[in-house]
């Protein structure tokens, strides 16, 4: 058997698109920049009119999962980093947002084999978003290390071939089947002896 794990080298060679929620911008921003400094620092090229990056700003944190599963269909990116912030309030907003927005970003993830990670800070005052954002810690670190070694596991897990085997196209017209190897395996298990 074997092991596999992600990577923080060879950055270079993969594609990020990074989806951030422009409400709550003052800690969005620090979030953005939390990521760009880890992915920079592991030899990502950040520059918005370079090759490596691409940035989507859009109105909120609702929005996010379905641009990220849009550009996730692209199959131009290694992953895709959500930012957003929501920020409990005085009515059940917060509850329908951070709940919509968690099960999109994970059926994003699902639905095109593609890492979504999830960055959407959920707290119960701007203080607590502060603080993850930049004046105790920078979560938008973490995110992009997710991102970094998402990227590099994904590329191995492909790299085993043998998806398209198991009806895992994104058209979903392929009927499961079982590799020969596999289903030898499966037969011989499944025959009493």
């Amino acid at each position: 058997m074997a092991v596999f794990e992600g990577t923080f080298t060879q950055s270079d060679q993969f594609r990020f698109a990074i989806v951030i929620g422009r409400f709550n911008d003052l800690v969005t921003g620090k979030l953005l920049e939390g990521c760009q400094d880890c992915l920079k620092r592991h030899g990502v090229d950040v520059n918005p009119d370079g090759t490596q990056v691409d940035y989507v700003w859009v109105p909120g944190s609702f929005e996010v999962p379905l641009v990220a599963r849009q550009l996730a269909l692209t199959s131009r990116y290694d992953a895709i980093i959500c930012l957003g912030a929501v920020i409990r309030g005085q009515t059940p907003h917060f509850d329908y947002v951070a709940a919509e927005v968690s099960k999109g970003i994970a059926a994003a993830g699902f639905q095109t084999g593609v890492p979504v990670i999830f960055g959407i800070l959920t707290t119960d005052t701007m203080q607590q978003a502060l603080e993850r954002a930049g004046i105790k810690s920078n979560l938008g670190w973490s995110y992009a290390m997710s991102a970094l070694e998402m990227a590099s596991l994904m590329r191995q897990v492909k790299g085993l071939g043998g998806a398209e085997h198991y009806g895992n196209s994104l058209s979903g017209t392929s009927t499961p089947t079982l590799p020969a190897s596999i289903k030898s395996a499966a037969t011989s298990e499944a025959t009493p002896e």
